[in-house]
């Protein structure tokens, strides 16, 4: 008599091994044919590191187009003082570019600015202290907040000074008779108000950051959030402190 073959039932997944059981097997979705691995296992989630990255390349994106932008303007400084013109009735020419002795209050104004730098990187490492963070996340006060508070109303009291003392200058430039629309007499002096000015337009977008740093942190639940705000303001604004000194260096010796 042939024998029948009976399949052995198949093995049920024990939840509770107990003793010298056998432990519960933890089967993690493979989204629908991904090949079963765990690479797709948080596919889609962006965690505070990747986004806090994220706006890093944004804002350093966003400033090579700047540095583009000074670099241009400072080619084109460079080649305006080969201009010249025929002097009447002369068989010479003559430079049109004539150098302009600059203010002194911008060397003071450079030391602020600077001074400011300092504060900004303060804030951006009181918000970043893992002790306090931690304290944030346990929902036991916002000491990250609270500490870079302080720092960050000086850099933003240093920024206002900045810009104050940029405005004076350029009013002692245009005592002299150097006025932003007296090219004729050199075009040193129009180039002056051109790089200055372009400047402190992006320092005055950075003091606008901080005043929402200052005023805005509050509202912002999440201490990631926070930490990306002085974050990416810090980033701006040493940016803006680099290309200071670089182009007071080109008003200073470049002329």
């Amino acid at each position: 008599m042939p024998s029948i073959f009976t399949p052995a039932p198949p093995e049920i997944e024990r939840k509770d091994p107990g003793i010298g059981g056998k432990p519960p097997v933890d089967r993690r979705p493979t989204g629908g044919g991904g090949g079963g691995g765990d690479d797709e296992w948080d596919k889609g989630r962006v965690g505070p590191r990747e986004r806090l990255r994220r706006i890093r390349f944004f804002v350093l994106f966003a400033l090579s187009a700047d540095m583009i932008t000074f670099a241009v303007l400072i080619v084109i400084f460079f080649a305006s003082q080969t201009a010249m013109h025929r002097a009447p009735g002369k068989h010479i020419y003559l430079s049109d570019w004539h150098p302009i002795l600059l203010p002194r209050i911008l060397y003071v104004n450079t030391l602020i600015l600077l001074a400011s730098s300092f504060t900004m990187e303060r804030a951006r490492q009181s918000i970043f202290r893992e002790i306090d963070v931690l304290e944030e996340w346990l929902g036991l006060g916002r000491p990250a907040l609270r500490n870079a508070l302080p720092w960050l109303g000086a850099t933003f009291g240093l920024g206002i000074l900045f810009l104050a003392g940029q405005a004076f200058a350029w009013r002692q430039l245009t005592a002299r008779g150097f006025a932003f629309d007296r090219f004729h007499v050199t075009p040193a002096s129009y180039f002056f108000y051109v790089i200055t000015g372009l400047h402190a337009g992006h320092l005055f977008l950075g003091v606008l950051a901080l005043l929402f740093c200052l005023v805005g942190l509050g509202w912002l639940k999440k201490v990631e959030f926070r930490q990306i705000a002085v974050d990416s303001t810090g980033w701006f604004w040493h940016f803006m402190t680099a290309a200071w000194l670089v182009l007071l260096g080109v008003l200073a010796l470049g002329q």
